[in-house]
């Protein structure tokens, strides 16, 4: 196994379990755009190569199943799993916070959602923080005006501010942890800036270690761009590292898509037999690279 995949795989060891995030992220990144349907054996030999256990697969993908991320057809011994409404809803809010280039339409005002009881704020929480809206206050959330708004805050009431005063700067101050992010975006390069060397020396590489690298990838890159709202550049220090850390996702993403693909052709089972070929959209994530 190339060594730096080897140390991303370790530093992963080392980290809490997460297994049903990571599964999201393959579902997600690769087999969405592959009919969306995969065999549990198939996940399975991908975890195998995380030396994640068998069982903690099934555990996590049962919970995922019970929480409406998941749903099971069983033929004959063999499950299939696909993403059900849930999260296919949260997963295309996160398609083009993750693999397109963030638009430079700015409006200079932001949109406002104002939650009133606790149990909707609690149901609506995670799903705005994935959406990147940040909180200066409870119940109150903000994002660039035009963000998508997640089905379970679609019932908070909504307003528009400016953010050209200072009122408003304060406002992007007290919502967003903007230096836990860009530390968070520096670790991101850390980690994989010697995988993109690697894949620049043209250093041989397997399918199976492509796909390995490439789910990763996301998975950590995905941990942090979805936290972060994407402001316009007007509003972020000239050093803000969100951009650096796309470019390098990008050039990562775009050396590992062939063989990773090839790793799917040979490995990737549905019900009826290999997965089909991915749709055109996955050739143009990170297209603008």
């Amino acid at each position: 196994m190339p060594h730096p995949l080897a140390r991303i795989i370790e530093q992963l060891k080392r980290e809490p379990s997460r297994t049903g995030s990571i599964v999201i992220t393959v579902f997600g990144d690769a087999i969405v755009p592959r009919g969306g349907s995969v065999w549990l054996g198939t996940l399975l030999e991908f975890f195998a190569t995380l030396d994640i256990e068998a069982g903690v697969v099934r555990t996590a993908m049962s919970r995922l199943a019970s929480d409406g991320w998941l749903e099971r057809n069983k033929v004959g011994r063999n499950s299939f799993y696909r993403l059900v409404r849930k999260g296919r809803l949260t997963f295309d809010i996160a398609t083009t916070h993750i693999y397109d280039l963030p638009p430079s339409d700015w409006t200079g005002r932001f949109e406002l959602l104002l939650i009133g009881s606790g149990e909707d704020r609690e149901a609506s929480r995670e799903a705005l923080k994935n959406a990147g809206f940040g909180s200066p206050l409870p119940g109150v959330w903000v994002a660039p005006s035009g963000a998508p708004i997640p089905e379970e805050a679609a019932s908070a009431l909504r307003l528009e501010v400016s953010a050209e005063d200072d009122s408003g700067r304060r406002l992007l101050r007290e919502s967003w942890p903007l230096d836990r992010t860009a530390d968070a975006y520096q670790k991101f390069m850390k980690t994989f800036e010697p995988l993109r060397g690697w894949l620049g020396r043209r250093e041989r590489l397997s399918d199976a270690d492509a796909f390995t690298a490439r789910i990763l990838l996301i998975h950590y890159y995905r941990r942090v761009v979805l936290r972060d709202p994407l402001l316009p550049t007007a509003l972020l220090p000239a050093d803000w590292p969100g951009r650096a850390a796309r470019k390098l996702c990008g050039e990562i993403y775009r050396g590992l898509l062939p063989m990773s693909e090839q790793w799917l052709d040979r490995h990737g089972t549905n019900e009826k037999g290999p997965l089909p070929a991915p749709h055109a959209e996955l050739l143009r994530r990170f297209g603008d690279q």
